[in-house]
């Protein structure tokens, strides 16, 4: 094991500097993937701006129905054209996902925790590679544990979806899950984006803290940002747009579009700043436009 002692904090991210390794291809990190993973890459990116809007909806794995998503069938079809990719579980994309849609999927492929239960760090791989790629799925999504009791088979699974995915290019994305022990700061981000990249997952889904920037920067491939426990619509778009201003290729918005009491036009005001650069002010202002239209 490398020796600790003496070992200086990490301070040179270069944050204005553009990542080097990048001549071919538009994703941070992935100029040297086949061509298999750059596919799904573009599917789940939209290759004109770099970046992607993600609707999470996996939250009936360990919530069960919960506020907002009560009628998957009903919802999703509403929001297709403003999100470039569903994130969901297998059930509930296949019941309730209509397959003409052509939105990307990032699916959920760990399991076995609920609201139940104190501790979620103990999850496991739940869908294997096979019903993966029946699904044509963009990529596979993981929870992935840092400074939990769990950590360690965390990791594992973490590392034999990354190396299925790799046996048939499709990318896998880390979602950096928050120990309940560690606080959400920099320091703690830092250290949790950089082991999931250097794992070697293609996309990292983390959250918002001070410094972002400089979690970006240290990151080699594209971090996309969940939005976290329900906020207002304004304090939501400032959380999009911020996040987006400091490096983040795309958000990935759950409570704070399924629970707006106008789940459609919110997914199209976070669209406006993800793809067009509106300011969180302006993708405000069109909100308000469109619900009262």
């Amino acid at each position: 094991m490398a020796d600790l002692e003496g070992l200086k904090v990490a301070k040179d991210y270069h944050v204005d500097t553009p990542f080097a390794n990048q001549d071919g291809f538009f994703l941070k990190g992935a100029n040297s993937l086949d061509w298999g993973m750059k596919r799904h890459l573009s599917n789940i990116f939209n290759p004109k701006s770099g970046n992607t809007v993600m609707f999470a909806f996996d939250h009936g794995y360990f919530m069960g129905s919960t506020s907002g998503l009560e009628r998957l069938d009903l919802l999703l079809p509403k929001l297709a054209p403003y999100v470039d990719c569903f994130m969901g579980t297998r059930g509930a994309i296949r019941t309730c996902v209509p397959p003409h849609l052509t939105n990307a999927v990032a699916l959920r492929v760990s399991s076995g925790s609920s609201m139940l239960q104190d501790d979620l760090s103990h999850e496991v791989v739940a869908v294997d590679i096979e019903d993966s790629i029946r699904m044509n799925a963009d990529c596979m999504a993981v929870q992935t544990f840092i400074g939990a009791d769990g950590q360690l088979s965390s990791l594992d699974n973490l590392n034999r979806v990354i190396n299925a995915g790799m046996r048939y290019s499709i990318p896998t994305l880390g979602v950096c899950a928050v120990g309940k022990d560690m606080a959400r700061t920099d320091k703690f981000f830092k250290l949790a984006t950089r082991i999931i990249a250097e794992m070697g997952c293609q996309i990292v889904k983390t959250y918002d803290c001070e410094n972002f920037e400089e979690v970006v920067a240290a990151c080699p491939v594209p971090i996309v940002v969940a939005g976290g426990k329900k906020l207002s619509e304004p304090d939501a778009l400032k959380l999009a747009y911020g996040v987006m201003q400091k490096g983040a290729r795309g958000v990935d918005m759950g409570r704070n579009i399924f629970q707006s009491t106008h789940p459609v036009e919110m997914a199209q005001a976070v669209n406006k700043i993800v793809h067009e650069g509106y300011t969180d002010k302006e993708a405000y202002e069109f909100f308000q436009d469109m619900i009262h239209s």
